[in-house]
């Protein structure tokens, strides 16, 4: 007798493009390409800044819940499991491990404790299984309290460092937790402590461990006090720089970039990164984030002068120009007209014409609304005619042709 064996086909859009298996907790990227949550994290943990389907570089690695695709899944799995006694194929989904209140808080217990790296682990595994979990230590009274607790003591191993720094990073979009981290750590001075934490987390941790500590510590500067207490910082911001010019990683330079942007509210934190080569770090691989923060730094004098000073930095920026995103281009259009039109730097207005500059200029110009972005690219046109001998710019009208319907 042969044993008939049935089997289930799995619509194509219910597996995650990186396992294979059906997704659990469907998350959509900027790109539009859903992934079962876990998959991703680990794509992007590893240090990868492109979706692994279309190899599209992220401009931002921010994924969202894709409820609808959720409910079609779970829909799907609830018709293909049937009542006991059919015989139809039985389909179960692998459900998360659960803790009750009682563990929780035994196991906060645990790592209030000196010695808390085994508790940590376990914590750490149990948020990082899926969003439920996620979102019941986030809501769990003192929970945030006690990890954050943790980068406060003294003493304490790096191991234990990076995991709790894993684990507030892994719960930062929860509701109210970046607010609670700001008033545990930063509202109520004790951010000294904290920050040597993270200090020694970028000097000896691992790069996935510096990763997620930038961004904890990014997350945190919700208001200008914030900021800049953690500019204050004097260690911080030098090993921040200095991570910036040692390292090519770039999900790494990315959130370290970005760090630097959020706290460069006040000119003297500016000062201090221009008189520290930001610049020229920021010129020999220049990215988005890149960008903004350059565009940050011409707010000011100084700022201007260290762009116009760097003979790679100009040309770095044209060479971006049309290839970035519409936020990307409004920041490089920025710089340009900061160094152009206000400083009025004669080899910057050379490096923007050999660089093809001016073209470019004029598609951003032709493709974009009335607005800042438009009225910058009018004066840096107006700024490079006299550089620009070949062209005849004064009279400059569209050649665009215009279909119309026989």
């Amino acid at each position: 007798m042969v044993k008939k064996e049935l089997y289930i086909t799995v619509p194509s859009v219910f597996r995650c493009p990186i396992s294979l298996d059906v997704m659990k907790s469907p998350v959509s990227l900027c790109t539009g390409v859903t992934y079962d949550r876990s998959s991703i994290q680990k794509w992007l943990e590893s240090g990868h800044d492109t979706c692994p389907t279309t190899m599209q570089v992220l401009p931002s690695k921010d994924f969202i819940p894709n409820l609808t695709l959720h409910r079609l899944i779970n829909l799907w799995i609830q018709s293909s499991t049937l009542r006991p006694g059919s015989n139809s194929p039985r389909l179960l989904l692998a459900t998360p491990p659960a803790i009750s209140e009682v563990q929780a808080k035994l196991l906060m217990e645990k790592v209030e404790r000196e010695r808390c790296d085994d508790s940590l682990s376990k914590v750490a595994e149990f948020v990082s299984c899926c969003e439920e979990n996620r979102k019941f230590v986030a809501r769990f009274d003192g929970f945030v309290e006690v990890i954050a607790g943790v980068l406060k003591r003294k003493c304490v191993e790096i191991k234990a460092l990076e995991t709790a720094v894993r684990i507030l990073d892994l719960i930062l979009s929860e509701n109210g937790v970046t607010e609670g981290l700001n008033k545990l750590i930063l509202k109520s001075n004790q951010e000294s402590k904290f920050l040597s934490a993270i200090v020694l987390i970028l000097q000896h941790g691992s790069l996935n461990s510096k990763i997620k500590s930038v961004r904890v510590l990014d997350s945190l500067a919700l208001d200008s006090e914030s900021k800049r207490r953690i500019s204050d910082s004097q260690d911080l911001i030098s090993i921040l720089l200095q991570l910036l010019k040692t390292n090519n990683n770039g999900s790494l330079n990315d959130a370290v970039t970005s760090i630097l942007t959020t706290i460069s509210i006040t000119r003297s934190i500016r000062s201090r990164l221009i008189e520290n080569g930001i610049v020229e770090i920021l010129s020999n691989s220049l990215t988005e984030k890149s960008l903004k923060l350059l565009a940050t730094l011409s707010t000011c004098s100084e700022g201007r002068s260290a762009i116009s000073s760097e003979p790679k930095c100009a040309a770095a920026i044209v060479e971006k120009l049309l290839k970035v995103s519409k936020r990307g281009t409004e920041d490089a259009v920025t710089v340009l007209w900061s160094t152009c039109c206000l400083n009025k730097e004669e080899k910057v207005k050379e490096a923007v014409v050999k660089g093809n500059g001016v073209t470019k200029i004029l598609v951003i110009m032709q493709r974009e609304g009335e607005g800042n972005v438009k009225m910058m690219c009018r004066d840096l046109v107006k700024a490079l005619r006299a550089v620009c001998k070949d062209w005849c710019l004064g009279s400059y009208e569209t050649k665009t042709t215009h279909i119309r319907p026989c």
